[in-house]
């Protein structure tokens, strides 16, 4: 495990490094999540081991630091993931995210173009959303204040998004948790979609298949971003069939002709 201070106040972010190859491949989780559980055994498969990985953990989630002064926007996340990155010395690295991480890293492309070669993004987020009462999804979470959400929303979230989510959310500052779902259905300016379409990096986006079209996708696919269906899933797409994961990965991760 790894760790650098990202914040003047010295908060640490985490991760777990697996030795290989540059460049370095960084997989970043969603909302609620951990990249060590959601992302090791695939990180691992041999379609995509043998690069030097790093399995990070957003300020706010799993094994880093959770500061309640921190905003958590989807702006200073990506700008706190690349000073992970710029310690680890992970210029120009391919990144795999899931979600909001997926969120996340096109901002981070944005803003910092020189870390990011490759996006890997997996059912990210590319819209505002409205916030819903009763969702189980970042919507939800948003859609109380902080103060409702920590006096006891965050136990209704809990009984709704069930155990399997709830064992890594649990984890999360909630805080952290509240206000990174905030900011995600507020989404940027320009949006996540809008930054997508004008990076430069090869761009591939993953999606469950039986979701079907994914919204925009003639606009996407005109910018050069490979939008690809995966059979047999749902949102956690790594999870539910890692098989078809990996084959889709290792393909958009393929050395460029």
């Amino acid at each position: 495990m790894r760790s650098v201070a990202v914040t003047p106040q010295g908060d640490h972010i985490r991760w777990v490094e697996l030795p290989g190859q540059e460049p370095s491949r960084v997989y970043v989780h969603g909302l609620g999540a951990t990249s060590p559980a959601y992302f090791t055994h695939v990180a691992v498969d041999p379609l995509l081991a043998g690069r030097r990985s790093l399995l990070v953990d957003l300020l706010g989630h799993g094994i880093s630091d959770r500061p309640t002064d921190f905003d958590y926007t989807l702006e200073s996340h990506a700008d706190a993931l690349a000073t992970v990155l710029t310690h680890a010395g992970a210029e120009g690295a391919e990144l795999i995210a899931h979600s909001m991480g997926g969120s996340v890293s096109i901002v981070l492309a944005a803003r910092h173009p020189r870390l990011v070669s490759r996006l890997v993004l997996i059912d990210a987020n590319l819209d505002p959303v409205p916030r819903t009462p009763g969702s189980s999804g970042s919507s939800g979470i948003a859609s109380y204040s902080e103060q409702e959400f920590l006096a006891g929303g965050w136990e209704e979230v809990r009984d709704r998004v069930g155990p399997h989510w709830w064992s890594t959310m649990r984890l999360a500052g909630r805080e952290a948790l509240h206000r990174s779902a905030f900011h995600l259905t507020r989404g940027t300016t320009p949006t996540m979609r809008e930054l997508l379409l004008n990076l430069e990096v090869p761009r591939t986006f993953l999606l469950p298949e039986s979701d079907g079209p994914l919204p925009g996708t003639d606009a996407l696919t005109e910018s050069g971003v490979s939008v690809v269906g995966i059979p047999d899933c749902g949102h956690n797409i790594m999870l539910d069939n890692p098989e078809a994961f990996v084959k889709a990965t290792a393909a958009a991760l393929a050395p460029l002709d």
